[in-house]
């Protein structure tokens, strides 16, 4: 009887150490700061259990909000918002910065251009290659963040394995021509201050009501209304003044474009030229149902996260 009873602990301990290795490890987030000729970039990081040996992906924001609030959104009992999560647990080490002007990185009196945010993401991948010991990074981008991306990935195309613009913006879309008489008021401003109730406007430019969830769209705008207390107007000006800004012929890496059924900014007639001269063979055009520009918050976000994924899990 003693036996039979070791034997069966024995079996128990075997199935409890089985079973606790198939249990997700927590993801984790970690701050970081760059700090280079004279500007602190704060950077965000979540990551799954240990970060050795994983691809790094590293994620540009909007000329909105910063990298944590625009990709690591928490909502009660709803975590599937937010994408660096779900992207941690796909088995990457997820950064997104805050470039200067934004969230909680320097914030320059005379604000912010496209061409220095480059700069921004050019050294915060510089920061990452070191911090991780590894070769060239995933890329992904949002809107804004798809010009001084973009910018990036044909100047340091080294330094990129894949890239993903999801709602870039074009020279003729409605939200640009919307944009367009501000055009002074953005020079004589380089910050502004946006009240909560102003950050859920953008969830519904033509796209339905019923593509957002009220609590996901009020999480949101507390969110981003609590960070960014000044909010650059920079990447406004010259989103009116000098697109188009990436010349898609420079892009030489597997590239996606991705955007939502009813973004105000990305659509087929206007994105379609430029996803035709991507020299890469491998590129992939798509379009997400049930989803406008804030298309990672919307009932679409699901089928946008596992297609991202899939795009940087594929072998070329």
């Amino acid at each position: 009887m003693l036996k039979t009873c070791s034997l069966c602990s024995l079996i128990a301990i075997i199935f409890l150490l089985s079973t606790s290795s198939l249990v997700s490890a927590e993801v984790l987030g970690t701050e970081h700061w760059v700090k280079k000729d004279g500007v602190d970039i704060y950077i965000w990081e979540k990551c799954e259990g240990q970060s050795v040996g994983k691809p790094v992906l590293i994620l540009a924001h909007g000329s909105a909000t910063a990298g944590r609030e625009s990709f690591d959104l928490q909502v009660p009992k709803k975590p599937s918002y937010s994408l660096m999560d779900f992207l941690a647990r796909q088995g990457f080490d997820v950064f997104a910065p805050d470039v200067r002007g934004f969230g909680r990185s320097t914030h320059p009196d005379g604000g912010v251009t496209t061409a220095q945010a480059s700069e921004d993401l050019n050294n915060t991948v510089d920061y990452v290659l070191k911090l991780r010991k590894a070769g060239p990074t995933e890329k992904m981008a949002w809107s804004w963040g798809t010009q001084y991306a973009g910018l990036f990935v044909m100047f340091h195309p080294d330094k990129v394995a894949k890239y993903v613009s999801y709602a870039q913006m074009h020279i003729n879309s409605p939200d640009i021509a919307r944009r367009k008489p501000k055009i002074q008021f953005f020079k004589n401003n380089p910050y502004i201050k946006i009240p909560e109730s102003d950050w859920k406007p953008r969830f519904y430019s033509m796209t339905p009501a019923s593509v957002s969830d009220p609590q996901v769209v009020n999480a949101f705008a507390k969110t981003a209304a609590q960070v960014e207390t000044r909010t650059a107007t920079g990447p406004q000006l010259d989103l009116c003044t000098i697109l188009p800004i990436v010349n898609p012929k420079l892009i030489p890496v597997p590239t996606m474009i991705i955007h939502g059924q009813y973004d105000d900014v990305a659509d087929l007639k206007g994105l379609l030229p430029f996803f035709a001269q991507l020299p890469n063979p491998y590129k992939r055009y798509v379009v997400v149902p049930d989803a406008g520009h804030m298309m990672m918050f919307q009932k679409g976000h699901v089928l946008f996260q596992h297609e991202v994924a899939s795009f940087f899990k594929n072998p070329e």
